[in-house]
This record gives C-alpha cells, structure tokens and sequence, in this order.
C-alpha cells in the first residue's frame, strides 16, 4: 500500500514557465496602467486642491499645478465657465477621465498584439 505523499518515492515537480513574450507584454501593461494612473491621479489632486483653495505659494501645490499642466492633453481652457473652480473641474476632470481610456486602450492594444490567441481576427472593411 502507497500513501499519496510517501516520502519514499521520488517527488515529482511540475514547473510552468511562462514565455518571454507573455512576460514583456504584462510588464509593459504594468508600466502604462501605471503611468497613466499617475497622471490622472495628478489631475485629480490638482482638482482638490483647487477645490481646497490651497495656497498658490505654497511648494507642493505648486509642484502639483505644473505636473497637472504638463499632463493635460493640452486641455486647460477647453471649457471656460465663470469659476476657477468649475472650470478645473471640467478641464483636469476630462484629462484624467481621457487618462484612464488611454491606459486601457493601449494596455488592451497591446494585449491582443502581443498575446497569442486561438485565433486572432482582423476585421477590415473592403470597398468592393
């Protein structure tokens, strides 16, 4: 009679190894879910803050207004209500939102170029 774990009989290890190429592609989806999550949490502190009526000389909230600037998408007077605070609100609010669609279209993009699958279809329209 054997035992299932008898430590008399050799062991038997199964070890998966992922391939190389799966390996790049979940980093890089990493690196860009990350990038853009910090640029739209960027964008989202840069709202509070407003929001807050934080002092515009102070070192911080002014590290955050230029980071916001930069990361934009070059959308800072796309809407132009009467407050400062409504109109940061539209304009940073929209930046992260795009932000975030980026990230996951460019994560997803990468995703179905990079991954093998069964059957990858492309879709094309003729004109024929």
């Amino acid at each position: 009679m054997t035992y299932i774990n008898d430590p008399r009989e050799p062991q038997e290890e199964i070890v998966e190894q992922t391939p190389a190429r799966i390996r790049v592609v979940r980093v890089v989806n990493a690196v860009v879910h990350a990038v853009c999550w910090i640029f739209a949490l960027v964008l989202i502190v840069h709202i509070l803050l407003v929001f807050g009526e934080a002092n515009p000389g102070n070192g911080f909230a002014q590290l955050i207004d230029q980071w916001s600037r930069a990361v934009s998408l070059g959308l800072r007077n796309l809407f132009t209500p009467e407050g400062l605070k409504l109109r940061t609100l539209f304009n940073d609010g929209l930046a992260a939102l795009l932000w975030l669609i980026i990230g996951g279209v460019v994560t997803d993009l990468v995703s179905r170029i990079g991954l093998p699958g069964p059957k990858r279809v492309w879709y094309r329209r003729s004109l024929s």
